[in-house]
């Protein structure tokens, strides 16, 4: 047992899935290009797919602490286009996902 890390909660550093749906104007605006670009640098893997109705999800998994950065840059109001609103749900990861693509 090392002294950081072990024994603790660890929740932060606990793998998750995060589904989290886009809605507002964030297609055609290099919306998912950003996104990816984003979870890239936070070390997650995944997806950012355009919906036929608009909006856009992104898939992704990876540590909760980073996955709650990549929400966070969701709902920061820097993104490309304009984001009206963020819902997400949260999941035990799968570990189907490699890389982070654009769908």
């Amino acid at each position: 047992m090392t002294a950081h890390g072990a024994g603790g909660s660890g929740e932060t550093a606990d793998p998750a899935r995060l589904t989290a749906w886009v809605h507002g104007f964030v297609q055609g605006v290099g919306f998912r290009w950003w996104t990816r670009s984003r979870a890239l640098e936070l070390g997650l893997v995944g997806y950012a797919a355009n919906q036929r109705d608009g909006r856009v999800l992104v898939v992704a998994e990876g540590p909760r602490a980073q996955l709650d950065r990549l929400l966070e840059a969701l709902r920061s109001g820097n993104t490309p286009g304009s984001v009206d609103l963020v819902v997400e749900s949260w999941d035990p990861p799968r570990g189907d996902l490699t890389g982070f693509v654009e769908r």
